[in-house]
């Protein structure tokens, strides 16, 4: 999504908001010992809970306030895409998304790529090209920027909004599409192969209700990829709502048949026009569903102030034009510290394995929340510090009856057996009773992983 325009406007949905059956009374204020900062809460259940960010504006001294005392995620709004990074042909250029990286990673924040190939800001010598020489360019830019920032990126959105709008949930006609049905497969493998630790997006707009066809067709690509083992690790649902396209009453129910894929889902976009108590309500219930959905990792809103915004006369925002927290606000850190609930229609199974229940000062421990389907599984291993500080970790996994097939987040030694796991350069340092992640993907069963944490 671009800050400052939009090529074309959100298609509205006809969808029921269900005020009086999903969060109709905001949830009571926390407790005094509640986390204070949005990241801080999410944090608690394991998510985090960023915001794009403009480079431009990491000079205004509010903003930047605010960026850096909320949010443990950053997304640059339009700095990485590509247009920005690679301008002319075959020179790349990324001064403005180093800034954000940089600032980001100097704050103890991590960072989602966005995006690697999209039909829209494209260059303009990209999008005079068609075929073959349209393809291999496209994969050049993958590769090149993926490399670039390879250990520096949480999660790229590698392909963005490539479905079309309507009741037909097929592909959008794009140059991108005109190169072949598998532009966005290869897509993939390239990024993979790129950056092998970093999760792999697809990230839409207007596939938030579980009923529309377009959501049904961004479903069925992501069934079939992971069906044929195309690397896919998560799916983006940009969240985009106002009064013509609401939050839907299965938005739940969405998420988590995704998740129930074996894939992560993640809000990438959030932002909800409105104001006072019937905005707060309504982000209260994205919160809310997102902390009911176990792989919902986090949520990012679309821009911090409300002059900010895209949208800044609809006034989307957690805060107003002068800083100030909203309504809205207050509501999304309750719930966050209110923590998730269940939902009763998921279908994989979950199981979470703890190796150590209290760990000794500057040890670490490991659990593990695995996700098995008849084909495959996908584990998140969650690793915690003890009461010093990490500065570096290894987890040591048993996979008896399975091999792993790709991964994120952390270096491995070994497919299978007795599999040994390290940290990357971005999450090697824990704060005392804090946590981080890394997750695999493998074939066959994930039963029995027993994961073990030592500090290095």
């Amino acid at each position: 999504m671009k800050l400052t325009s939009k090529s074309v406007a959100l298609i509205p949905i006809i969808a029921t908001v269900a005020t009086a059956a999903i969060g109709a009374t905001l949830i009571a204020p926390p407790a005094a010992n509640a986390a204070t900062t949005l990241g801080a809460a999410a944090q608690q259940s394991g998510r985090y809970f960023g915001t794009a960010v403009a480079a431009n504006k990491l000079g205004d001294s509010t903003y930047a306030g605010i960026l850096n005392r909320e949010f443990d995620m950053v997304t640059a709004e339009n700095e990485m895409k590509m247009d920005a990074t690679e301008p002319n042909q075959g020179q790349f250029s990324y001064g403005n998304a180093d800034r954000i990286v940089n600032q980001a990673r100097n704050q103890g924040k991590r960072v989602r790529g966005h995006a690697l190939a999209w039909h829209s800001q494209q260059p303009g010598w990209m999008q005079n090209m068609s075929g073959s020489a349209l393809r291999n360019a496209m994969l050049n830019h993958v590769t090149q920027v993926a490399t670039y920032y390879r250990g520096k990126i949480y999660a790229w959105d590698v392909v963005n909004e490539a479905f079309a709008d309507g009741s037909g949930g097929g592909r959008r006609d794009s140059n991108l599409q005109r190169t072949g049905n598998d532009w966005i497969e290869v897509a993939f493998r390239a990024a993979r192969a790129a950056d092998p630790n970093a999760k792999l997006c697809y990230n839409d707009y207007n596939t938030d209700d579980w009923s529309h066809a377009k959501t049904q067709g961004v479903y069925r690509m992501v069934q079939d990829f992971k069906s044929r083992g195309v690397p896919i690790d998560c799916v983006g649902f940009q969240s985009h709502f106002n009064n013509n396209s609401p939050v839907p009453s299965n938005y739940q129910t969405t998420l988590q048949n995704f998740a129930n894929l074996g894939v992560d889902v993640q809000i990438t976009e959030l932002d909800i026009e409105g104001s006072g108590s019937t905005q707060a309500q309504r982000y209260q219930t994205v919160t809310r569903a997102c902390l009911a959905v176990s792989r919902c990792t986090g949520i990012t809103v679309w821009g911090i102030r409300d002059s900010d915004s895209w949208r800044a006369s609809g006034t989307p925002l957690l805060f107003d034009n002068s800083g100030n927290k909203k309504a809205a606000y207050n509501s999304t850190l309750d719930a966050l510290n209110a923590g998730g609930g269940t939902d009763p229609t998921t279908t994989t199974t979950t199981t979470t394995t703890t190796t150590s229940n209290d760990p000794v000062p500057g040890a670490c421990s490991a659990s593990v929340s695995l996700n098995q389907w008849n084909e495959g599984f996908v584990a998140t291993i969650k690793v915690t510090a003890g009461s010093s500080a990490l500065r570096g970790w290894k987890v040591t996994t048993t996979l008896s009856n399975g091999t792993v097939t790709g991964s994120w987040s952390a270096t491995r030694s070994g497919n299978s057996g007795t599999v040994t796991w390290s940290n990357v350069d971005y999450n090697a340092n824990v704060p005392a009773g804090g946590s981080t992640e890394f997750g695999f993907q493998g074939s066959g069963s994930g039963a029995g992983l027993n994961p073990a944490c030592t500090a290095s």
